[in-house]
């Protein structure tokens, strides 16, 4: 699998990854064994996870699998804190929980550190400099080697980025932001992806197959039933995208996979992965089946034609001021 650079730093990790969301909870052991030896021999490195998947279990389950099936050394391992089972407050962002979070994760995960760390999202209730402060001492004090953010809105991510670069050699700079993107959601399009292009920090989609709705399983009014949408957990996380425009959008999908004698999934995963800033999608699987699916994307590229026709149906309304004032 093709390697990329993680925004403007020196880390190189492969063009698709690997998420372990449902891992511990919808994908047991036998199936995930199966996912990452499946991923690791198709030349795959990055794996992401995060210490709240499911209740911690997907972080243990990936250091079970990393001390008897997967070489440590192998693989880019990215984890995530600050999400907080607490109704009154979703995000805790202080230095104290990020970084007892940090001891956590790689007490579980079994290793002294982790490649990538990331803050899973804003805390308004912190001030952002001691946040990051927490990236810096992960970073300095080796447990950790490159840091980001996850789900920060535009002017969230420059401020942030800003403050790190203003004292180079003092503090870490952001190596990478997570988002979702897709032809489903293309909101990052605005703020964040001009900005992550600009300060040189690399974009990882998440869902960048819109929850699953882009590769056609859920055309037509029925759930499939052992689908997402289908299932307890995530059937009001997919059920936002199965309204008209999604299902106009799928459509186009499918007549372009048709037309280049692929398969929906494939197109949907190439346009994101091939997006300008776009380091790595992350690909969620819950069986190796699904897997192999998915990372046999690698020797696809879309024709151009088929990248604008994509682009015009999936278009979102950005006018002032993301647009030239002056064209309005």
């Amino acid at each position: 699998m093709e390697q990329r650079h993680l925004g403007r730093t020196g880390l190189r990790v492969s063009r698709i990854g690997l998420g372990t969301l449902t891992w511990g909870r919808d994908t047991d052991e036998h199936d995930a064994a199966d996912v990452m030896k499946t991923f690791w021999e198709a030349g795959g490195t990055l794996v992401d996870t995060a210490d709240v998947y499911g209740d911690g279990d997907a972080e243990y389950l990936l250091g079970r699998l990393m001390e008897g099936l997967v070489p440590r050394r192998d693989l880019i391992i990215s984890t995530k804190a600050g999400s907080v089972p607490d109704p009154d407050r979703r995000y805790d962002g202080s230095r104290g929980h990020l970084l007892a979070a940090l001891d956590a994760s790689l007490a579980r995960l079994g290793t002294d550190h982790v490649d990538l760390w990331q803050v899973h999202a804003f805390d308004p209730h912190t001030p952002l400099e001691e946040t990051l402060q927490a990236l810096d001492i992960a970073v300095t004090s080796g447990r950790a080697r490159y840091a980001g953010v996850s789900n920060f809105c535009g002017w969230q991510l420059a401020k942030a980025a800003t403050w790190q670069l203003s004292a180079p050699g003092t503090r870490t700079r952001l190596a990478a932001t997570q988002m979702e993107y897709s032809l489903l959601q293309r909101g990052v399009e605005r703020e964040v992806l001009p900005a992550a292009l600009d300060l040189g920090i690399g974009l990882l989609p998440s869902s960048p197959l819109g929850r699953g709705v882009l590769t056609g399983k859920y055309r037509g009014d029925a759930l499939p039933p052992d689908s997402r949408g289908a299932s307890d957990h995530f059937g009001l996380f997919v059920e936002p995208y199965l309204d008209d425009t999604a299902s106009r959008i799928t459509d186009a999908v499918a007549t372009a996979a048709d037309g280049l004698a692929v398969t929906p999934l494939q197109v949907a995963l190439a346009w994101v992965r091939d997006r300008p800033g776009v380091a790595a999608p992350i690909v969620g699987a819950r069986n190796a089946q699904q897997l192999t699916a998915a990372l046999s994307v690698e020797a696809l590229s879309l024709p151009d034609e088929i990248c604008r026709a994509l682009d015009d149906v999936s278009a979102p309304v950005h006018r002032y001021p993301d647009h030239d004032w002056s064209t309005l």
